[in-house]
């Protein structure tokens, strides 16, 4: 019934004696009742698990695609102030970096000086000095197109559990009352690229595998401060699964995506109403991002080998410097 497993069969007196290893519970259970058949009286001392002498190598590929797409419209209007009088106004639409000077014309007995913030080199700047008004419009559109991959190999043992990190770890303070007082200890979270995968190898030679990757970043949006600490939140997308894979098969897991689609709208409070002309008097920000993480696993059998592997070839340098340093003779 179990041609590959380590049985042993024994008689003690008015008992069956099973010992010996086998690969799973299931299976010392099946056996024990196949020699209750035989006998009313059957000991089973067989133990069961994976047996350490074989290794599984898991190639890993994490590719995590971000889409990030943006586009702003809108019109910034202000005023320097007519006349003599020092002051401006305007819709604030856009805040940024840059300024752009301006003055009033030379027909004026003192020539006012303003500053204007523009917010992007991008924009079109419009002013008309004669009325002391100007225009800032906005109309951009950006694309980011970001990929990160990880390419990590873990070798474990017959069944035991490997795991594999790249990120890093962040503290965040945990609140211990007590009598009279109150404890502040800090420990300390994983994030980044994670994955855990426990290998089995079966008695028909397939390979059965528990794998939990895993992916997280940190999330400062959705901070918590807490007596004066700033603890982030963790952007977290993982699965866990189970299957079983024959040796040099590949799986891949991969929907998990994270899409986002944030519209904001800014218009000036009256003016912003009006149809048709209230289009001039608003503004809008609308950013897009798709981002989307597949995991591509590869797995093999492998055995100890107490051969040494060969280490790396020394780079060979683009200049040889005997060649170059070598004096050529004189004359024709």
């Amino acid at each position: 019934m179990f041609p590959e497993e380590q049985i042993s069969v024994t008689p003690s007196r008015a008992a069956i004696v099973l010992s010996g290893h086998v690969t799973t519970e299931d299976i010392a259970k099946r056996a024990g009742e196949l020699a209750s058949a035989y006998s009313k009286n059957v000991v089973n001392v067989l133990t069961f698990g994976p047996v350490g002498s074989q290794e599984v190598l898991l190639e890993v590929k994490f590719a995590e695609v971000d889409r990030t797409a943006i586009t702003q419209l809108g019109v910034n209007f202000f005023s320097t102030g007519a006349g003599n009088t020092i002051g401006t106004v305007t819709t604030g639409q856009y805040g940024g970096f840059g300024s752009q000077n301006i003055t009033q014309t030379p027909g004026q007995s003192q020539p006012v000086s303003t500053t204007q913030t523009v917010s992007n080199v991008l924009n079109m700047f419009l002013f008309r000095p004669d009325i002391h008004f100007g225009a800032v419009i906005e109309a951009l559109q950006t694309k980011n197109l970001l990929q990160i991959l990880a390419e990590p190999n873990l070798v474990a043992v017959n069944g035991k559990k490997a795991s594999f990190l790249a990120g890093g770890q962040f503290p965040f303070p945990i609140v211990q009352p007590g009598a009279g007082f109150t404890a502040v200890t800090i420990a300390f979270k994983e994030f980044g690229v994670k994955l855990e995968f426990t290998p089995v190898i079966m008695p028909n030679g397939n390979i059965h595998l528990t794998v939990a990757p895993e992916v997280s970043a940190l999330d400062f949006a959705d901070a918590l401060t807490i007596s004066g600490f700033t603890v982030p939140a963790l952007s977290t997308r993982k699965a866990e699964t189970e299957f079983e894979l024959q040796d040099g098969q590949s799986f891949v897991i991969a929907g998990l995506i994270d899409n986002r689609v944030t519209d904001v709208w800014n218009k000036v409070p009256g003016l912003g109403d009006i149809p048709i002309l209230g289009t001039f008097f608003k503004s809008k920000n609308l950013q897009k991002s798709n981002s989307e993480l597949m995991v591509l696993c590869t797995v093999h059998k492998i055995s100890p080998n107490s051969v040494a592997p060969p280490g790396p070839t020394n780079p060979q340098p683009f200049i040889n410097n005997q060649k170059f340093d070598e004096k050529k003779p004189s004359g024709k």
